[in-house]
């Protein structure tokens, strides 16, 4: 009983933050699970929010996609049923995600510390903007699947034949899709932040599918790079982990994400951007301070 109770304090001891700490990490990892499985752009919850409580930016980035994969895995299983019908044009995506995720985690793990130190900053301006503007971006993708159905129900009006919705694994999907996945890949592996948004924003323009569609590849896609990314962390750079912000976000994370497949729908669209644009702000001035 000593020995346990000894045990314990030594866990709690190693412990790095202090309880409000770690409840505020647990609030962000729901936040951001809830945001992932409606939008996208997550981690501009939790990044932050580490890099304030003292997390290196490097290290809080490669916890943060480890802490994720449950939360991604998570909003996966609640989009299994708008797979259907793109199952084999999602296997032919793979290897592009594990290739880019492979890439940018390398970038990461190789690349020195000051580098990302430079780079972070410009990189979550570049995911704000992907959030700002991914309404509008939506948009262009719904007007230009709507003509694509149109005019492939006019074609078959045309020979003769009854229209027939769309169907995406017999139909040959443009190049520029798989170059542009894998680029995506690549930027998730070294940065994680909106790589959801940019991946959405590539499937739905150029995949022949529906958004539902791509909206539940995307999911997919965003956890397969985290995977590849992760156990390129494990592998290599194991004293770069914070296993505490893994744990934190992991279980967080997974319960935001439930919560987003259940009620998620419900909350306004404005106020979810809203949060992630205040708090990639916050980011970018914490990271813009470290370099001052």
């Amino acid at each position: 009983m000593t020995q346990t109770a000894g045990g314990l304090g030594e866990l709690a001891a190693a412990f790095p933050f202090e309880w409000w700490q770690a409840a505020l990490i647990l609030v962000a990892g729901v936040w951001a699970g809830l945001i992932n499985t409606i939008v996208g752009s997550g981690t501009l919850v939790t990044f932050p929010v580490l890099v304030a409580m003292g997390v290196p930016p490097v290290t809080a980035t490669m916890s943060n996609a480890m802490g994720l994969i449950a939360g991604n895995l998570t909003g996966a299983w609640h989009y299994r049923a708008e797979l259907r019908g793109v199952e084999r044009t999602l296997l032919k995506l793979l290897p592009c995600s594990v290739a880019g995720g492979v890439v940018g985690a390398a970038l990461l793990l190789h690349l020195p510390e000051s580098v990302f130190g430079y780079a972070a900053p410009v990189l979550v301006v570049v995911a704000l903007l992907f959030v700002v503007f991914q309404p509008r971006l939506q948009a262009v993708v719904r007007r230009r699947k709507d003509a694509q159905a149109q005019a492939a129900a006019e074609a078959a009006r045309a020979r003769g034949e009854t229209p027939r919705p769309l169907d995406p694994d017999r139909s040959a999907q443009p190049a520029a899709l798989y170059v542009l996945v894998t680029l995506a890949g690549v930027y998730g592996g070294y940065f994680v932040a909106a790589q959801g948004v940019l991946l959405l924003g590539i499937l739905g323009v150029f995949l022949l599918a529906s958004l539902q569609a791509a909206n539940a590849v995307k999911v997919v896609l965003v956890a397969v790079v985290n995977i590849v990314a992760a156990v390129s962390y494990i592998l290599f750079a194991p004293e770069r982990i914070d296993w505490w912000v893994v744990a934190l976000i992991a279980l967080s994370s997974s319960a935001g994400s439930w919560a987003g497949a259940k009620i998620g729908r419900r909350l306004s669209p404005v106020a979810l951007r809203t949060v992630i644009v205040l708090l990639g702000l916050v980011a970018l001035v914490a990271l813009v301070a470290r370099l001052l």
